[in-house]
């Protein structure tokens, strides 16, 4: 497959004359500006981008990207996005989801896009909640959480959906949320992956579960309840404006991680681990840390390329059409034929 070609844009190239039309101070407003000013940056071209989204709040989004776009049905994005990809290899396929969307109804689709490794960025905008529908428990949704469905407080374990990403053998995992100035960070990071990118963003439904992400997302004392990761960098977190820079320390016994505290900047003389993106057990280690005694680990916890389903499928096409003719009209006359004689009369 050709690389593609990089052209010069703005963020206004990539905005509709749509009406934007989410609840005021949805976080799906911020992913939107960061999506529109990530594509310039990373030459894309309007004319070879597609986004194809679900159900849902964050499904309106192919309406408001100047691209081509498929708004599809009910957690069946996943299976007309590879499709599209299939189709023409050449295009630039961005999956727009929801944690509901994407996880219950569209859960088997979404396992399945990941497990083929389809080349595509795959945004799972996790509220933990059905905004659309009026706030039902979605899968994500935490344990005691009130809604229409669970008046007394949802029961259900939720998914956690970067583990269920690694689970389903995605080569590219990461997470951001809807106002971070590092999101766009993690999208490039994700466009430069060949194969499906799956990022998780946190994003505010300011009206069925407002301000549920404010625990880590908040930006008072933000810097020790966020671990951002960067490949070949230490795991810090906090500051000492903050109470101390703290890093994480991996005990090889019980294969967890501890939170250590770093003296003078000493990193290495407390133990602290490098973050390698490559490595899949360390990924899973980071998606399943309990916040609350560790900060939310952010940024790409995975990125280890393997090769695409569409490589592969394109591969195959070309072997078994190798030294063959492209002619429908004689492949129809081989092989066993017949002629039916118009002039033949029925037995009376």
């Amino acid at each position: 497959m050709n690389a593609p070609v990089k052209i010069e844009t703005t963020l206004k190239d990539w905005e509709t004359d749509q009406e934007v039309r989410w609840c005021p101070g949805c976080g799906d407003y911020a992913i939107l500006k960061a999506v529109q000013r990530t594509l310039p940056k990373i030459g894309a071209d309007p004319a070879n981008t597609v986004f194809i989204s679900g159900i849902g709040c964050s499904s309106r989004f192919p309406y408001y990207m100047e691209t081509y776009g498929f708004h599809t049905i009910h957690g069946r994005a996943p299976a007309v996005a590879t499709g599209v990809k299939l189709a023409n290899p050449e295009l630039d396929i961005w999956l727009v989801t929801g944690d509901g969307d994407g996880l219950s109804i569209g859960g088997n689709h979404m396992m399945h896009v990941l497990r083929r490794n389809v080349d595509m960025q795959i945004m799972l905008f996790n509220n933990e909640i059905y905004g659309l529908t009026k706030g039902q428990y979605s899968p994500t949704s935490r344990v005691g959480t009130p809604s229409p469905s669970t008046p007394r407080g949802s029961v259900d374990a939720p998914a956690n959906p970067c583990a269920f990403a690694l689970g389903s053998g995605a080569r590219f995992v990461a997470r951001g949320f809807d106002v971070s100035k590092k999101l766009p960070e993690v999208l490039i990071a994700a466009h430069e992956h060949r194969g499906a990118a799956f990022i998780e963003i946190f994003q505010n439904c300011i009206v069925y579960n407002k301000d549920v992400f404010d625990d880590f997302a908040a930006p008072k004392g933000a810097e020790d309840r966020q671990l951002w990761l960067e490949d070949g960098e230490p795991m810090l977190f906090g500051s000492e404006k903050t109470g101390g820079v703290k890093g994480l320390r991996l005990n090889t016994d019980t294969l967890s991680f501890e939170v250590v505290e770093v003296a003078d900047g000493d990193w290495q003389a407390a133990g602290v681990r490098v973050h390698d993106t490559k490595n899949r057990v360390i990924a899973h280690l980071l998606a399943e840390l309990p916040f609350g005694p560790y900060p939310m680990a952010m940024g790409v916890l995975y990125d280890d390329p393997a090769p695409t389903f569409s490589d592969g499928m394109i591969a195959e096409r070309e072997a078994a059409t190798k030294g063959k003719e492209a002619n429908l009209a004689k492949l129809l006359q081989s092989g066993q034929t017949w002629t039916v004689d118009g002039t033949a009369q029925d037995p009376v």
